[in-house]
Parts: structure tokens; C-alpha cells; sequence
């Protein structure tokens, strides 16, 4: 690798504010926030809108989607097809 080109990897805090949850990995993301860990030491936090303590897939939880809306929606706005 060529010397002073990469970004600098480091610890760094994703937060998911939805699920109250967070967790320390490393990373090249930047931040100006900062959050003091239970280790006592302070790192850069990045807030994040998904990650496995609330996505889906991973909690089991489906969400209803409603597609007979949809479909009608679809429907006034292009017109429906001819047969």
C-alpha cells in the first residue's frame, strides 16, 4: 500500500437511535459528534437509521405492506392498461 493516501482506520461508535442501541467497531467514517463508551474512553459516534437491532430480517418483525394501494395508486396515476 502507498503511504498517506488511505484514510485513517480507527474505532468508531454506530448508534441506532430507533433502537437504542450501539455498538464499537472500526472504521474510516468520520464524525464531529463523540460519545464517551463504557470502557471510558471517548470516540466519534455516527448515527445510523437501520442496523440489526432493528431491521426486519433480523428481529422477525414484517411490516404490512399495503399493495391493493399501491396497485390503485399505480393505477390513477398511468391509467389502467387496455385489453
Amino acid at each position: 500500500m502507498r503511504p498517506d493516501i488511505h484514510p485513517e482506520y480507527r474505532p468508531v461508535v454506530f448508534r441506532d437511535r430507533a433502537a437504542d442501541f450501539a455498538f464499537l467497531t472500526r472504521s474510516t467514517a468520520t464524525s464531529d459528534k463523540t460519545i464517551v463508551w463504557g470502557d471510558g474512553n471517548t470516540y466519534p459516534v455516527i448515527d445510523v437509521e437501520i442496523s440489526s437491532a432493528s431491521h426486519p430480517f433480523y428481529t422477525g418483525t414484517q411490516r404490512v405492506l399495503d399493495t391493493a394501494g399501491r396497485v390503485e395508486r399505480f393505477e390513477r396515476r398511468y391509467g389502467r392498461r387496455k385489453p
